[in-house]
């Protein structure tokens, strides 16, 4: 019978990358057997055990940052890996999306009652003519759990509507998300809007989707590119210059 760490060490077994590998196992070190109990639960979608378990770590005195950070954000970052290297697919990502709101439910009202000022405001979208969200849904859960306050615009975004957020939400950070090669221009379209309007410099601008390269990001002008959901979050603070390993400031 599989226990939950050797659980959690074989779902470590399927990142690959050596600074990525690198990356998971500091989330992990030196942190509780339970983290790492709810990481695994919320990795295979177990909704109920992650409502559980973090009920459970709240009421053990862990504070809620902790078991933010190191549970479902530490659980999450496999989740996005295993996604994005077709490992698992949609349905499964959205099972563990389920799982971690089921933990959030617990988490939210401490974060808001403690008073913690968000590290910045992002907003997200999925640019003109592209139906695709599974991975910008996967970044807005990630940017949330790091503390950010994202404005979600869904999918098919023109660039007005990107324009009309950022100015209503005094957004620190926009990203656009795009899959098809063929909505990736719109990209650079929104871009010059931007410059357009002269708007340009109130906003930084980062860029990702199955498509997009870190050559086609400077080409467009954006500010940065996020390969996945734990570089959209790491290039965000990066942006903001908020410390990549911090979460939301404390004073």
């Amino acid at each position: 019978m599989t226990t939950d760490h050797e659980g959690l060490e074989q779902e470590i077994q399927y990142v690959t990358k050596p600074f990525e590998v690198k990356h998971i196992r500091s989330l992990f070190e030196g942190t509780d057997p339970l983290m790492h109990e709810l990481a695994y639960a919320l990795i295979k979608g177990d909704q109920h055990e992650v409502d559980r378990m973090t009920a459970q770590a709240l009421n053990d005195g862990f504070d809620a940052t902790t078991v933010l950070d190191e549970g479902l954000i530490a659980g999450m970052a496999i989740v996005g890996i295993k996604f994005r290297d077709n490992i698992i697919f949609v349905p499964e990502v959205l099972i563990s999306a389920r799982a971690m709101k089921a933990g959030m439910v617990h988490i939210d009202p401490i974060l808001s009652a403690s008073g913690i000022e968000p590290v910045g405001t992002v907003v997200m979208g999925t640019v003109k003519g592209d139906l695709h969200d599974i991975g910008k849904n996967l970044c807005i859960m990630m940017l949330r759990g790091s503390g950010f306050t994202v404005h979600d615009l869904g999918v098919d975004t023109k660039p007005d509507e990107f324009m009309d957020a950022v100015t209503e939400h005094g957004a620190d950070v926009l990203g656009m998300s795009a899959l098809l090669t063929t909505t990736m221009p719109n990209m650079g379209r929104t871009i010059q809007a931007f410059e357009d309007e002269g708007m340009r410099e109130d906003v930084k601008i980062m860029v990702g989707g199955a498509p997009v390269t870190q050559e086609f990001a400077e080409d467009m002008g954006a500010d940065g590119y996020g390969k996945d959901a734990i570089s959209c979050v790491d290039m965000a603070k990066e942006l903001l210059g908020v410390g990549v390993n911090g979460t939301a400031p404390t004073g």
